[in-house]
């Protein structure tokens, strides 16, 4: 497996929350609520587990060359969508983060703006990787090619 995240190894774990917005709030209400509680965890978790993170906002697009399920041109949940995706040690140390007497009240001020409620699933990393460079990617085909007709 190589590394996207820096820092972040096989052992660790990924936690995803899925947020639907309820009609009465914004993209900037969800920004702004998000970010409060990410620097939080980046301030009091980032020495107790906490590697890294990201949020997700769905743009409307479907990919139909990526979707087996219809050839729908654009998603209902375009600016409502959103996905927390963290990255810790250990689901302990992120369990832990949770019970924080700092992290709870923003945890909960961005609950407000859930229409689904939530659910934080905890994933194990099976690949990541980034993009070759334009030389790696030449050097891959070439062996591909090579290797592949000696096959």
């Amino acid at each position: 497996m190589s590394t996207l995240i820096n820092g972040f190894d096989g052992d660790g774990i990924v936690t995803v929350n899925r947020i639907i917005l309820r009609p009465e709030f914004t993209v900037d209400d969800l920004e702004m609520r998000v970010a409060e509680m990410c620097e939080n965890v980046k301030t009091y978790h980032s020495d107790t587990g906490f590697i890294g993170g990201f949020v997700v906002l769905n743009t409307g697009r479907i990919s139909n060359e990526g979707s087996t399920v219809g050839q729908a041109v654009t998603s209902p949940l375009k600016d409502r969508e959103a996905l927390i995706v963290t990255f810790w040690k250990s689901l302990e140390e992120h369990e832990q983060s949770h019970r924080s007497e700092t992290f709870q009240p923003l945890f909960r001020r961005v609950l407000d703006l859930c229409e689904n409620g939530n659910e934080e699933i905890a994933y194990r990393m099976l690949w990541s990787g980034r993009a070759y460079t334009p030389a790696e990617a030449a050097d891959a085909r070439a062996a591909k090619e090579r290797y592949f007709k000696a096959a």
